[in-house]
């Protein structure tokens, strides 16, 4: 019989948090390194780096999946799960997650907290205004689109060529009618008109940064190195031309600190940044990510979407930047998800289909394969759903066996950590009994056109790339202003390995057509956008506001 569980935001509500004070001692933060926002959440101060510098590193473990399907994989409820779940074996785990956007949270994604009975609490805060970082970063962006304007209206000192402006506004929330605007209208008081555009706040350069920096003067340094246009002989305008990286550091100042909450079990769990990983490099911070390290005996973190989009980006641009190296990777299926990728319609997915799922199962299989191209041992964690039946859990199993790559299954949604132990206990044999032998996809020195080459080849399979027009100008610029060393972030679809959202499965013998080419020369990589890419979504039809609503009492409902 299948176990009833209730939603996120019941289970959520009806959990014993502990005060966030108590989390932080046991895992070794002292009191005085912490800003609490509340009793459940904390930010830590950058303090502890100095005191906890001698302190050994514990394993690293990235979490990540098969392309996304509407089916649903489970990657952030099977990461909580494993932090949970290792806690539960006598392991000193720490979670490290990106804070959830609300373009998605009142759009059609929904929250980012995990799910069922492996979530990361306060779900409410974590998923709405948490401790303001989206909002600091928004500002940040939005000074220096306001400085841009402003520095043109007062005689244009460094001769920017309004038509060559590069950077954005942007704004949290997912709002189709902001793509395309044109700003300054209204007469000469308010500045010369142009076309301008908003992102989403987490496509934003300056969430980037904030995700690779290692303290707040680098990240005020990266900041000044953001090339926000060019001027009329073609050179590059800097930040730090307009002088106001210090500003945006000052409003940064708290943002950069990893926040501090736990899970239902009260495992520790850093949730700091939250670029999108179609659209941007997709991990939480380095800064997260190293104070997990130093504060447990294994951090448990995630990328966004695929293997093919953040796990690429993780082990390629986070890894490089930060100097990490993982020491196990676990690759998040379903059966659900793999029979869609075998041609199954949604409305037909819980019906048993063993056929369909070997036929989806090429895309798991591309993705344990690339995944070995990194040399980090890999596993398969197998989120289960009510609907999945014996036979197919079996031939899922025989199927990874066959391949040769260990998978088990785990029920952290509907039993939380013990749900999760086999996946836990098989981690820890696999890092105890492998070598992880890291090593990037290419150098640095490689060119940026063969990087790209090699991510299309490698990891999504495709014979090569088409560069149209723009993208192929853009593209010499930036290797002519030096920055053919930058590692590339790719803006693709998530649903696919190649740059079209139907080819599910693994697709062979495509091309990826780059559309536009930038250098986002503060975070330190170029940006490629291939297909339909949206730097700013729009919400559905039926948006996930409609259900969401607060009572007099304060009880929110409807949150996922």
């Amino acid at each position: 019989m299948n176990k009833v569980v209730p939603s996120d935001i019941e289970i959520a509500q009806a959990c014993k948090m502990k005060p966030i004070v108590k989390i932080a001692s046991n895992c070794g933060i002292h009191e005085d390194e912490m800003e609490l926002y509340g009793k459940y959440k904390a930010k830590i101060s950058l303090d502890v780096f100095e005191r906890l510098k001698d302190k050994k590193d514990g394993k690293l473990v990235l979490v990540t999946a098969i392309n996304p399907t509407p089916a649903g994989e489970g990657k952030s409820t099977t990461t909580i799960g494993l932090g949970q779940a290792l806690n539960k074996i006598g392991k000193k785990a720490v979670v490290a997650l990106r804070e959830p956007s609300l373009g998605p949270v009142f759009g059609i994604k929904g929250g980012a907290a995990g799910g069922g009975y492996s979530q990361v609490v306060p779900m409410e805060d974590i998923n709405l205004h948490f401790t303001g970082d989206m909002h600091a970063i928004t500002a940040a962006n939005n000074l220096l689109s306001a400085a841009i304007d402003n520095h043109i209206h007062q005689g244009n000192a460094l001769n920017i060529d309004i038509r060559n402006i590069v950077w954005k506004r942007v704004l949290d929330m997912n709002d189709r009618a902001l793509r395309d605007t044109v700003v300054s209208l209204g007469g000469k008081a308010n500045g010369f008109p142009r076309e301008e555009g908003f992102m989403i706040t987490v496509a934003s350069e300056v969430m980037a940064i904030l995700c690779l920096s290692t303290s707040l003067q680098d990240l005020k340094r990266r900041c000044g190195e953001i090339i926000v246009a060019y001027d009329f002989s073609g050179n590059p305008i800097r930040c730090h031309d307009l002088k106001v990286e210090g500003a945006m550091a000052l409003l940064m100042k708290d943002a950069i600190k990893p926040n501090l909450v736990q899970t239902l079990e009260n495992t520790p769990a850093l949730i700091h940044g939250g670029p999108f990983a179609n659209i941007a490099h997709g991990c939480n911070s380095i800064l997260a990510t190293k104070l997990a390290l130093k504060i447990g005996d294994y951090c448990i973190t995630e990328a966004g979407f695929g293997a093919d989009l953040g796990g690429e980006k993780f082990l390629d641009i986070k890894c490089r930047y930060g100097s990490l190296t993982p020491s196990a990777v676990v690759i998040v299926a379903t059966v659900r998800a793999l029979k869609h990728n075998g041609g199954v319609a949604k409305p037909d997915l819980n019906k048993e289909n063993v056929d369909a799922l070997k036929q989806g199962f090429v895309n798991l299989k591309r993705h344990v394969s690339n995944i070995n191209k990194y040399g980090v041992p890999a596993m398969v964690a197998i989120n289960k759903f009510y609907s999945d039946t014996d036979d197919e859990i079996n031939t899922l199993l025989e199927l990874c066996n066959e391949i040769g790559v260990k998978a088990v299954v785990n029920n952290c949604f509907t039993d939380g950590g013990e749900g999760g132990v086999e996946m836990a206990e098989a981690l820890v044999n696999l890092i105890d009994n492998s070598k992880s032998d890291f090593k990037f996809l290419y150098p640095n020195e490689m060119p940026l056109k063969e990087k790209i080459e090699t991510i299309v080849r490698e990891i999504y399979g495709g014979d090569g790339i088409i560069f149209e027009g723009k993208a192929k100008k853009q593209l010499e610029t930036i290797e002519s202003l030096g920055f053919s060393n930058l590692p590339i972030c790719m803006a693709k679809t998530q649903y696919s390995f190649s740059d079209n959202a139907s080819f599910i499965g693994a697709p062979t013998g495509f091309k990826v057509t780059v559309k536009t080419v930038r250098v986002s020369a503060g975070a330190g990589f170029v940006v490629c956008e291939t297909g339909d890419i949206m730097t700013m979504p729009g919400l559905p039809k039926l948006p996930a506001f409609e259900k969401i609503d607060i009572d007099e009492k304060g009880t929110i409902t409807g949150l996922f």
